[in-house]
């Protein structure tokens, strides 16, 4: 009897190896049942009814076609070389980075940086403008000489104290009168021949013509009266002073520009001060000037000083006209330098204080302000003149103009040519 299953029976091993073997010889090698790769078979049909046919191995080596060893090549099926899910990376993993498109990237930030300049340019030019003071009606200055060629201002430095408070008028020695008087006044031209500066002495001997009220639409005839310049200002405000001015001259006053006490010094304190030669020591208890010779920077306080002060000078009131003149101008080409007009922390304030406190005229633009001011840069940059209006004499202690010399400096401006006129 044996304990081995039918067909399987004990002396039928041989002298193999095996479970329950006293043999020593070792087992025959198993041999892999071979795999032959046969024709696909259509689909829908084979052994397992369309799955399809497996390859075939023969002896552990493949056929030659299409055949897997079974070692891992380091390959990632299913992905095409083998680098992930979608390909190779630059550093062979992950994927592949495309190679960034500069001038696209260039493009869209010009665009970017154009669109935000043209926006804030834009807002700039509105708040600028709707900033601006037009407070004084030209229609109503009557009989009014041609216009010639060129432009004409009229810049006007008033007394006025409106919005100061105690203190400021105490720090800027303004006193406290009433209403408002002329200070200054000069016309500056502009055209193709350079800018002329022309002071008008606030004692200048004028005659009050014909004119409407600016208030009441009352007319005024002429009667020959003989007065200061400034009193034109103090009796009917800016329409009757360019009414005055126009009458005397003959000259056509296209645009007109009037700055208080309170805002010229902001105005200075804003673009950090004006660098001036003075050039003698200034002591004046009146305009509260106490300045010493020589190159120095000028705030606000020292600023309206200067310009005001009259009593201190030689030449009085054409003196500080002169004064007046070249403080402008440094004052002009301080605004104009790429320190204020490009840093946005000063050319704001700037602008805020200065078209805060300017009056103007109905018609009166930011370009023609703009102009304005270049041509004031422009005459202490010596592509101008400066000068005050051709003095003959006086009389009772105002000032009589050359009427001579007055007749042939507006014939020059009125045409536009180079001044060749000397004033005092």
């Amino acid at each position: 009897m044996t304990d081995w299953p039918e067909a399987r029976p004990d002396d039928n091993r041989g002298g193999r190896y095996g479970r329950g073997s006293a043999s020593a010889q070792p087992e025959g090698a198993r041999v892999m049942r071979q795999v032959r790769r046969g024709q696909a078979a259509p689909p829908g049909q084979g052994a397992y009814g369309g799955v399809p046919q497996q390859p075939s191995y023969v002896d552990g080596h493949g056929s030659g076609d299409g055949y897997d060893s079974g070692y891992n090549t380091g390959q990632v099926y299913g992905t095409p070389g083998g680098g992930g899910p979608a390909g190779p990376g630059r550093d062979g993993y992950g994927p592949q980075r495309p190679a960034p498109d500069w001038r696209r990237r260039v493009k869209w930030t010009a665009i970017t940086v154009a669109t935000v300049l043209v926006v804030t340019t834009v807002g700039t030019y509105f708040w600028a403008d709707s900033k601006l003071n037009r407070e004084v009606d030209l229609s109503k200055v009557i009989e009014r000489p041609e216009k010639g060629e060129g432009t004409n201002y009229l810049i006007v430095g008033s007394d006025s104290r409106e919005g100061m408070s105690d203190e400021d008028k105490k720090k800027l020695h303004t006193g406290s009168a009433e209403g408002k008087r002329t200070d200054s006044m000069m016309i500056l031209h502009t055209g193709g021949n350079g800018p002329t500066l022309i002071s008008l002495p606030r004692d200048s001997n004028v005659e009050i013509p014909s004119f409407v009220g600016s208030e009441s639409g009352k007319s005024y005839p002429g009667t020959g009266r003989q007065v200061k310049l400034n009193a034109a200002y103090a009796e009917d405000g800016p329409e009757l002073l360019v009414r005055t001015v126009e009458f005397n001259t003959g000259l056509h006053i296209d645009h007109y520009v009037e700055i208080g006490f309170g805002g010229f010094a902001s105005i200075v304190d804003a673009v950090g001060g004006v660098e001036m030669d003075i050039p003698q020591d200034i002591k004046d208890t009146k305009s509260g000037a106490d300045l010493k010779k020589g190159k120095q920077t000028l705030n606000g306080e020292e600023a309206l000083a200067f310009v005001r002060t009259r009593y201190a000078l030689a030449g009085s009131d054409l003196d500080r006209t002169k004064n007046q003149q070249k403080f402008l101008s440094a004052l002009a080409n301080q605004v104009a330098t790429p320190g204020t007009v490009l840093n946005p922390f000063t050319l704001y304030p700037t602008m805020g204080a200065g078209l805060d406190s300017l009056i103007v005229d109905e018609d009166m633009g930011l370009f023609d302000l703009a102009d304005m001011f270049w041509s004031m840069k422009g005459v202490s940059g010596g592509e101008g003149t400066s000068m005050n209006m051709p003095i003959a004499g006086s009389t009772g202690g105002n000032l009589l103009w050359d009427k001579t010399k007055v007749k042939q400096l507006v014939n020059q401006l009125n045409n536009d040519e180079k001044v060749t006129v000397k004033g005092n």
